[in-house]
């Protein structure tokens, strides 16, 4: 990155957990996209992310449907209350997902919600291990059974899962309906986990070619560049963004929030 913004990579191999306050952010998978064979063949898998409340315990894991005449944000915050995946993986990864889980103590009906940031196979080829948790793929959110109800999410109207945690509307890589989460008050500010919005740190020299609509993108990176202190991207390791301490004031991008200083602490490290 260029001007007053740098990134640089997260050390550490997943899994890799960043504890908060309210919610916690665990990096299960890290994505890649590696060239292979001979033309534009491409071996490739997205990242997939937990994002555990504090107050989940093993025994707030499972609950009842919603009932009938639940609206949306009622449906989404009571979801959030529990496990919160952020992308599956393609079904290739079935087994290491299996096992990421249960590495953190998390079982498949344990998850309340898993959400898609875009609709492409290797980021969403796993949401038949959760039929009794809620889906938002791209902007379309159901409760289990595929009842559908309508939201209002836009660029400009995020959805509040819970204190810190959002989910916004960030277009441009499978075109206007990716979806990036957003997590504030972890031990390293504020991490958003963005799909392919970014495929990896460094990824200047590549994004455009696979975006569906390469304008809409470059707003929702500067947005996310404007917010975020740490970023999950779907093809490569979590990586900081260093803003300069001098740097002016960075034009708002639509819901902008005061930036988080980085601390020193570098996340916990599970082997």
């Amino acid at each position: 990155m260029s001007g007053l913004v740098r990134t640089e990579p997260l050390r550490g191999e997943p899994p890799l957990r960043m504890p908060g306050d309210a919610f916690s952010v665990v990096v299960l998978l890290q994505g890649y996209a590696e060239p292979e064979g001979v033309g534009d063949a491409v071996r490739a898998d997205g990242s997939v992310t937990l994002v555990l409340p504090q107050a989940w315990g093993t025994a707030s894991g499972h609950r009842e449907p919603p009932p009938e005449g639940y609206e949306a944000k009622t449906a989404l915050e009571e979801a959030a209350r529990g496990p919160i995946l952020v992308d599956t993986a393609g079904p290739w990864a079935r087994e290491a997902l299996l096992g990421a889980l249960a590495g953190q103590g998390v079982a498949p009906g344990d998850v309340t919600l898993v959400v898609g940031t875009h609709g492409h196979s290797d980021h969403i080829g796993n949401l038949g291990l959760f039929p009794g948790a809620a889906l938002l793929v791209s902007h379309d959110f159901c409760l289990p059974g595929g009842r559908y109800l309508p939201h209002g999410l836009a660029e400009e109207q995020p959805l509040r899962l819970g204190p810190g945690l959002e989910v916004w509307a960030t277009p441009g890589h499978g075109g206007q309906r990716d979806v990036s989460v957003v997590v504030t008050g972890t031990a390293l500010g504020t991490v958003m986990v963005v799909g392919d919005v970014f495929e990896r740190d460094g990824d200047e020299d590549s994004w455009q070619a696979l975006s569906e609509d390469p304008v809409s993108q470059e707003h929702s990176r500067k947005r996310v560049l404007g917010t975020a202190d740490v970023v999950v991207p779907g093809h490569g390791a979590p990586f900081r963004v260093i803003r300069e301490v001098s740097a002016p004031e960075t034009e708002s991008l639509g819901n902008s929030r005061p930036d988080l200083v980085i601390g020193d602490k570098e996340p916990t490290v599970h082997r």
